[in-house]
């Protein structure tokens, strides 16, 4: 019985040193992985904060882009009604005039996008560009001359697409960097465990009863294993590459 007892002390001390040591290394990698993902974290938080910045701005400057074309569009309009009253009055002169001013007008300060939306054609024939009369004169018989940009939702979120984009992008950085701050409490919560299967691993040669002892050591077995089938379910840090790191 004696030796019996030896070999079995035996076996459950060597029992404890493997899973210490095993512990020991995994507690240290999920402590590793857990802090990669708070670097990953606050490095997409940062990225998130730049580009929501930079996508702010572009909303601003589309913005004001808008208001400055819808002054331009103001003017135009009204140039339009004097023409065809000028023109229904049949006065050459400031009906000639008009056009003139009208035809520059556009020519100098219409975004491409602008001109597309009421039918404006930047590339006018040599002969329409000798006539500016008669090109504005056949330019208003399009209703869609007359017609306002600025009624259509598709040509107002022209004005905004390189914002939205921007600010789409700093969304899903943002939800990225959740995701990590999420994946690294993970993963501090399996070094805890770990922590708690070493403090078992560690008093469980104190005691004298060899079923204490046992109990201990399959207390420590079944957090090992739960904390170990948990960590790899969890994500690994987004670019994570062992082999990088032996590299450098």
């Amino acid at each position: 019985m004696a030796a019996q007892k030896r070999d079995w002390d035996k076996i459950i001390e060597l029992i404890i040193v493997i899973m210490l040591g095993i512990t020991a290394l995994l507690t240290a990698w999920a402590s590793w992985i857990g802090s990669l993902h708070g670097g990953n974290q606050a490095t997409n938080y940062t990225t998130s904060n730049n580009i929501a910045s930079e996508g702010n701005s572009e909303y601003n400057a589309g913005v004001q882009q808008m208001n400055q074309d819808m002054l331009l569009w103001n003017d135009i309009s009204d140039m339009q009604i004097e023409i065809i009253f000028a023109n229904a009055a049949e006065d050459e002169v400031t009906v000639t005039k008009l056009c003139y001013q009208l035809f520059y007008k556009l020519n100098e300060n219409l975004s491409e996008e602008m001109a597309n939306s009421i039918g404006w054609n930047y590339q006018l024939t040599e002969e329409e560009q000798e006539d500016p009369t008669g090109t504005i004169l056949a330019w208003l018989e399009d209703p869609q001359s007359m017609t306002s940009p600025f009624t259509e939702q598709e040509y107002v979120d022209s004005y905004f697409v390189t914002a939205n984009e921007l600010l789409t992008q700093s969304q899903e950085v943002l939800a990225q960097g959740t995701e990590d701050n999420s994946n690294g409490d993970a993963f501090g919560l399996v070094t805890v465990i770990y922590s708690v299967v070493l403090f078992l691993l560690g008093i469980a040669g104190s005691f004298k009863s060899d079923k204490n002892k046992l109990a201990v050591v399959i207390i420590s077995l079944v957090a090992f294993v739960i904390a170990t089938i948990y960590m790899v379910t969890i994500p690994m840090p987004t670019g994570f590459d062992i082999l990088a790191f032996l590299k450098k």
